[in-house]
């Protein structure tokens, strides 16, 4: 007995070393329960909580009744201003974990043992929308890391595309004013199609290279997991000998692809489910499928600076992998949701200045402005404790001789609040271990000028244009032309187009052109760049399926074996499947199997999912064939380019559809086909050379 009492408690200890979470184990002190009784903010047991005090049972209500003002003053003060950018988004924690010891390129504590996880907490976003709009409109993706090391915070304010609009952030006001609702009106939401946006980028041709990367499907991600997250700006990584390298920030995800909607698709979403990137990840993460991504670190030597024809200082380019490759460091892993989204994802405050030993600046002028930038922000938007607030707490300590102000959290006892002191012994002193910047030398006039190495605005633009597959090329065409006719003024339409779009690809330009009406007036000025970065295509396969989300249609009678088979064959992969039915409750196979019913076919739009099957049975196949809804999610999943199948006796919907049974296009007729390459199907994600002629969804 005494045996399995040790085994027993030393299970429970590895367990908790296992789940041990510094960050989340403080954010337990904060926490409370609900509890047995409601009390007022002074901690007074409440009586009656659904009466305001009266004079008499008809009166008027009383000064006096301190429970109800209390109440109504917090409620009146519950929300903060929303963040001027980035106002919509999602967060979770988890953790960052380092694959080897890189103390060879920094000091900073968090890279240094593979043994130790980093709590973090990271913070998804669009850029342009307001909190109340929707996750999936063409954007940029904030993708932003705050790190709790036993150093202190470290913030990656990150994107989920590694360039910028602008070089220089004295622009960046003039930029969201453009793409904002415009004044007059406050429309569009969440829409840079329309006439400031597109008058500020004509004129402004360091947008170039940005906009083929907003107007590519990067701009609506499939999922926060298949987004790929950039640091954007040069940094410097500093050793324990304070030998400097330059290095840009990568994280890609674990296993999958970068995949995303297509833009049919994405107008849907936005009306059928606007939460359905958070959604997914608050699922993935409640189903025990964390979501994960490789760290990396592309290293630059500073005598290798010289090499590059543009400047890395320069934010709106980046550093082709095949020139110098990403080396993956470590893994980011999120694996539990908030327990209030107000408290940590509305509360949580990022700051690129929030930087640990062994990190350091560059002299890029976007990231000099952001560091002034977001400090001011944060303290506007939640005060200037907002350190103090548990989600922004670092895990170790913080001593320091600030005092006061509005929110103070902390007490500060004694009477000592300054530095040099003798009544307390020169206490809270500096460290030798303390954070010092690199000594890069500087000197020049002082000019408002940008340097001649940030001139070229176009040839990473036809980098990326060189670089991705036609598919990705068509949708890049039909977005600038979707724009492009939604803007109103003919000289904001022509000044695009003989200004930007002929100056990155006369290909793209034409195309534009012929799908917008706006004539070519201009020639190329630019000179021609034939340089491709494959590591820019989004043309690849993902490793795994876990977490994506499939739907097994059926209706009363349908094969039991079959949906038994079908179903433990995505559920292997770690995929999700949720059951669809002409009905809501449950529903009964041929063998008189009953399955509960995840949602009926009203509340399953073919948008929300990865992939659809319809399973065999004589009749069920024969009800769903009289059903709209079901012929409307077959149709729409091939003309989205998802995985389709209707098996063996369901495939009957395929030809009544007219939908063309191809197994090299995704669309499966047969179950003994079925399988692995259903699997495979759902890796490639989607299939966008389809004939779509025939359909009509």
């Amino acid at each position: 007995m005494y045996k399995y009492t040790v085994i027993l408690i030393l299970l429970s200890a590895l367990l908790y070393v296992h789940s041990q979470n510094e960050k989340l184990d403080q954010l337990k002190t904060f926490t409370q329960d609900q509890g047995d009784y409601l009390t007022t903010n002074q901690g007074l047991l409440v009586s009656d909580d659904q009466n305001s005090l009266k004079a008499g049972p008809r009166g008027p209500t009383l000064l006096e009744d301190f429970h109800f003002r209390e109440k109504m003053t917090h409620f009146d003060h519950e929300r903060i201003p929303e963040r001027i950018v980035h106002a919509r988004g999602a967060g979770a924690h988890g953790y960052f974990q380092p694959y080897e010891d890189l103390s060879e390129y920094t000091k900073a504590s968090l890279f240094k043992d593979p043994s130790k996880k980093t709590p973090v907490f990271v913070r998804f976003s669009t850029v342009a929308g307001s909190r109340g709009s929707t996750d999936v409109p063409r954007d940029v993706r904030g993708f932003a890391i705050k790190f709790y090391t036993d150093e202190g915070v470290w913030d990656m304010v990150g994107n989920n595309i590694p360039v910028f609009f602008i070089q220089d952030s004295i622009k960046f006001p003039d930029l969201i004013h453009s793409v904002k609702p415009e004044p007059h009106n406050e429309i569009p939401q969440a829409q840079s199609a329309h006439d400031t946006f597109w008058d500020f980028a004509s004129l402004t041709p360091e947008t170039s290279h940005m906009l083929m990367w907003v107007m590519s499907d990067r701009g609506f991600p499939r999922s926060f997991s298949t987004m790929e997250g950039f640091g954007v700006h040069t940094f410097r990584l500093i050793n324990k000998e304070n030998k400097s390298r330059f290095v840009k920030f990568h994280l890609k995800p674990k296993d999958k692809a970068v995949q995303s909607l297509v833009w049919d698709e994405a107008q849907k979403v936005s009306g059928k489910d606007p939460d359905y990137n958070r959604r997914d990840m608050q699922e993935s993460i409640e189903n025990g499928i964390p979501l994960e991504w490789d760290f990396g670190f592309q290293i630059i030597e500073e005598d290798q600076v010289d090499k590059f024809d543009f400047d890395i200082l320069d934010s709106t380019k980046l550093i082709p992998e095949e020139d110098f490759p990403v080396k993956m460091i470590g893994k980011l892993v999120l694996d539990r949701n908030p327990d209030n989204y107000f408290a940590e994802t509305e509360q949580v405050a990022f700051h690129p200045g929030h930087v640990v030993p062994g990190i350091d600046f560059t002299n890029d002028p976007l990231l000099q402005g952001r560091l002034h930038s977001y400090i001011d922000t944060q303290i506007s938007r939640v005060g200037i404790n907002f350190a103090e607030l548990p989600i922004n707490q670092p895990v170790n300590k913080v001593r320091n001789n600030q005092r006061d102000g509005r929110g103070r959290i902390h007490i500060n006892k004694g009477r000592v609040s300054y530095f040099p002191n003798a009544l307390a012994d020169n206490k809270p002193s500096h460290s030798s271990e303390g954070y010092v910047s690199h000594p890069e030398r500087i000197e020049g006039w002082k000019v408002r000028q940008r340097s001649p190495t940030f001139g070229d605005h176009f040839s990473q633009a036809s980098m990326f244009w060189n670089s991705v597959a036609a598919w990705e090329k068509q949708h890049i065409i039909e977005a600038f032309s979707f724009e492009l006719n939604m803007v109103k003024d003919e000289d904001v339409r022509g000044a695009v187009l003989n200004n930007l779009l002929i100056n990155i690809n006369e290909t793209l330009a034409k195309g534009v052109s012929e799908k917008t009406g706006i004539q070519i007036t201009a020639s190329r000025t630019s000179k021609p760049y034939r340089k491709s970065s494959p590591a820019l295509s989004m043309d690849k396969s993902s490793k795994v399926i876990k977490g994506k989300k499939i739907q097994i249609v059926v209706a009363d009678g349908f094969d039991s074996t079959q949906f038994s088979t079908v179903k433990k064959l995505i559920e292997a992969e770690k995929a999700i499947v949720e059951i669809v039915s002409n009905k809501p409750g449950h529903v009964t196979g041929s063998d008189g199997t009953k399955i509960k019913v995840d949602r009926p076919l009203v509340n399953a739009p073919s948008v929300i999912y990865d992939g659809i099957v319809v399973i065999q049975g004589d009749a069920s196949v024969k009800t769903l064939s009289k059903i709209g809804l079901a012929a409307h999610g077959l149709k729409e999943s091939f003309l989205h380019g998802k995985p389709v199948a209707a098996l063996d006796g369901a495939a009957q919907l395929l030809d009544s559809n007219n939908i063309p049974r191809d197994l090299k296009q995704g669309v499966f007729d047969n179950s003994s086909d079925f399988g692995k390459s259903f699997i495979d199907a759902l890796k490639k994600h989607k299939f966008h050379n389809r004939d779509v002629e025939s359909i009509d969804a």
